[in-house]
């Protein structure tokens, strides 16, 4: 199916629900994502996901605003992300899965963020991740181009979710993060965690059989976590992205 229909996206949801082992990986990634934002008693301004259309992240995150570049059933909002319609200083933070490696113009999705953002809050989002292991599974197994030798932030002009470079974080945060930073000096990198070397690779994601049943969850990440200790920079998939408005 078009990846750049509304269709495609409703379907996927439909998806990662009905595949057990994939939605633990999406309760996984979700309830770390709001243990990362600063607490609602501390911070009581909403929270802003990108790319809902597809998830479910407002059952973790409180005062959350679902958003999509296109309507889909049960958002808040169809916007961009180079041009968030909120006020200065509005926002606790701002929240994605698989979205910013999506997202042409980069400059001005940060530019944005970092206006939005109150002081204190954060950006926080997973990711493909370039290491040896990652690098190998994107430029073989996967459909979306992975390019950690792109020259810059650009992205092949496409539609709205066809159109990616999968190391796009891992140039903006590893590659080119003293650019970043300079760019960028209202928004702190706090940390990156390397992450989830097998397991969604194993679920088959969005567009593949599952080839391992629900139950099978703790064993693998259990498998996971002996191989990120021993080697987090060549094993892991993903990463954990946590960006603090400073």
């Amino acid at each position: 199916m078009d990846l750049d229909d509304p269709r495609t996206t409703s379907l996927q949801r439909s998806i990662i629900r009905d595949k057990p082992f994939l939605r633990a990986i999406y309760d996984e990634w979700y309830a770390s994502i709001a243990a990362a934002l600063p607490p609602i008693g501390q911070m009581p301004e909403p929270v802003i996901e990108l790319g809902s259309g597809a998830g479910y992240m407002q059952r973790f995150v409180p005062n959350l605003i679902t958003s999509d570049i296109f309507n889909c059933d049960n958002l808040d909002i169809v916007t961009d992300g180079c041009r968030l319609p909120f006020a200065d200083a509005s926002l606790r933070g701002l929240a994605m899965v698989d979205v910013l490696h999506h997202i042409p113009g980069v400059e001005r999705f940060f530019t944005q963020a970092a206006r939005c953002i109150r002081p204190g809050g954060v950006i926080t989002m997973i990711e493909p991740w370039a290491t040896t292991w990652s690098t190998w599974v994107y430029q073989n197994l996967h459909h979306e181009p992975f390019r950690p030798d792109a020259k810059d932030w650009s992205i092949p002009a496409s539609g709205p979710l066809s159109g990616a470079n999968g190391a796009l974080p891992w140039i903006l945060f590893e590659r080119d993060r003293d650019q970043f930073k300079a760019k960028f000096p209202a928004l702190r990198i706090e940390s990156i965690q390397p992450i989830m070397p097998l397991r969604y690779l194993l679920s088959g994601g969005v567009s593949m059989r599952s080839l391992q049943p629900g139950v099978a969850t703790s064993l693998w990440r259990g498998i996971e976590r002996l191989l990120l200790s021993v080697a987090p920079r060549k094993t892991a998939m993903f990463a954990k992205i946590v960006i603090r408005r400073v």
